[in-house]
């Protein structure tokens, strides 16, 4: 990754872990890493695994994308650390399996916009 992209991920992280008022060990061992490594991710030098990410934003209240890039604006990220934990396993799916949940999810995402749609003719 880009070192500026690195260097900001670690002025975000160390400020967030700040806020916590946690020490880089205790937030270190809490998601089972070195004191060292972790040192390293504030300095920087090192980004996270995507394991390691979804711990982290979890522990600190905020989401990956705001460790990664800054984006504060949430309509595009995940609110629920839990799907974002579903999502990183289905990548681990063959592909048809893949599949059939996308197409499961587009249906329920259509029921829910058609719900939308009608409730809001309801209240009109």
């Amino acid at each position: 990754m880009d070192k500026e992209v690195r260097k900001a991920f670690g002025k975000r992280l160390k400020r967030m872990r700040n806020q916590k008022r946690w020490t880089q060990k205790e937030l270190a061992a809490m998601v089972d890493i070195g004191h060292s490594q972790f040192n390293k991710y504030e300095m920087g030098l090192h980004i996270p695994s995507l394991e390691k990410l979804i711990q982290l934003a979890e522990l600190l209240d905020t989401t990956m994308d705001y460790l990664l890039v800054g984006n504060s604006n949430n309509g595009n990220n995940f609110h629920d650390i839990r799907l974002a934990k579903r999502f990183q396993e289905l990548e681990n799916f063959q592909a048809e399996d893949k599949e059939a949940v996308i197409r499961m999810l587009d249906g329920m995402i259509i029921k829910n916009r058609t719900h939308r749609i009608m409730t809001m003719d309801d209240n009109v």
